[in-house]
């Protein structure tokens, strides 16, 4: 029985820590005869100062929550002037890469449980040519068009769905086809689902201009027992930016859906809307709506963006089929100006103003002003 031997290389990167003092950032990689694991992550500071009410996300990383803004009569004599810290979108993965080719990654950060500071599953996947096998970025999802700013959960209007799902995927060139966990949402009944969701998306560049497009078809339907009825939900998006110059880009992204609000980011009371509603037994499907456009520009020693995105949902049916819908959110839209430095390799600043907007179906509005500072420190 041959020995395996084992051989144990630990690359340190020298970086910075700031904060009143300096320090060693490293970089972790083992080998063995048959894999090489890499450690990787980051330790991040999220700071925010809400100027009117407090619109942070409970479960931390100081991210605004469209939820959290008063609309109507709350906005009178609210209270302002809120400071909150925390540091739980801080993160850790491992990746292996296997000599035969196969590929596995588990990710997760600190922002789990109600209050955030519990472990959360981020990614979980393998990977095998051109195969991948478990929880990743939805494959309904693209970075090309999305400006980036400080706040974890980004703007309104980003490419499809905007998180992680289980799935299996296949890639060749710029196109991906993948079967996904469902996540159908019919308003005040509960929805059963028989099939995954259905996507593909199509990436690349020409030139200066980086593109991506994607479509998604799922089923939103739900069975009582005795009553049950279903519908076809679909969402496409496009998402651009163009190099206008070496200091300079403009990005966007375009969404729709019918059916599928559980794959517009930003929509609904925060992060997704319903799909559907039910009138008498029958499914009926809601139509929603978003974009965002921003640009990026290098300033000094860093970069600044800026921002402007919103998401819509079309509740007029549901009204009219004699739903209360009064309370629903039928616009949010936020806005983003955003400066981004690195004084040392490894370390990344950041300083950020934002802007949340709400409109209900009542016709009642609101908003929010916030000031966000950012440190982290990559591993």
């Amino acid at each position: 029985m041959k020995k395996n031997k084992l051989s144990l290389a630990v690359k340190l990167f020298s970086g910075a820590l700031l904060l009143g003092t300096a320090s060693a950032a490293s970089a972790v990689e083992i080998q063995t005869d048959d894999a090489t694991v890499n450690i990787y992550g980051y330790a991040r500071l999220n700071a925010s100062y809400d100027i009117n009410e407090d619109i942070s996300k409970s479960t931390g990383t100081r991210s605004g929550d469209f939820s959290q803004v008063n609309t109507g009569s709350a906005e009178d004599d609210e209270v302002s002037g809120y400071f909150g810290a925390d540091a739980v979108q801080s993160r850790l993965g491992v990746t292996t890469t296997l000599t035969s080719g196969v590929k596995i990654n588990v990710e997760g950060d600190f922002r789990g449980g109600t209050s955030g500071g519990q472990f959360r599953l981020r990614h979980a996947y393998g990977q095998y040519k051109n195969w991948l096998v478990g929880r990743t970025w939805s494959n309904y999802n693209s970075f090309v068009g999305n400006t980036s700013v400080l706040e974890m959960d980004g703007v309104a209007g980003n490419a499809g769905l905007y998180n992680r799902t289980a799935q299996v995927r296949y890639t060749t060139g710029g196109l991906s086809l993948a079967v996904e966990d469902p996540k159908s949402k019919i308003e005040g009944q509960p929805s059963k689902t028989g099939f995954p969701t259905l996507t593909a998306r199509y990436e690349n560049k020409s030139g200066r201009l980086s593109y991506a497009t994607s479509a998604l078809l799922q089923e939103v339907g739900y069975d009582t027992g005795s009553d049950d009825d279903s519908a076809i939900g679909f969402a496409v998006f496009t998402a651009a930016k163009f190099q206008l110059t070496d200091t300079v880009t403009i990005q966007g992204n375009v969404n729709y859906t019918d059916g599928a609000n559980g794959y517009l980011w930003r929509s609904g009371t925060n992060y997704y809307g319903e799909d559907a509603y039910l009138n008498g037994d029958s499914v009926e499907t809601i139509v929603g709506y978003s974009a965002n456009l921003g640009t990026t520009i290098k300033v000094g020693p860093g970069s600044l963006s800026a921002v402007y995105g919103m998401t819509s949902m079309d509740w007029d049916d549901a009204a009219d089929d004699g739903l209360d819908v009064n309370d629903k959110h039928e616009r949010n839209t936020n806005a983003f100006l955003t400066y981004k430095w690195s004084p040392v390799k490894a370390v990344t600043l950041g300083v950020e103003y934002g802007r949340y907007e709400v409109k209900k179906v009542s016709g009642d509005e609101g908003d929010a002003n916030r000031l966000m500072f950012a440190a982290q420190y990559n591993f």
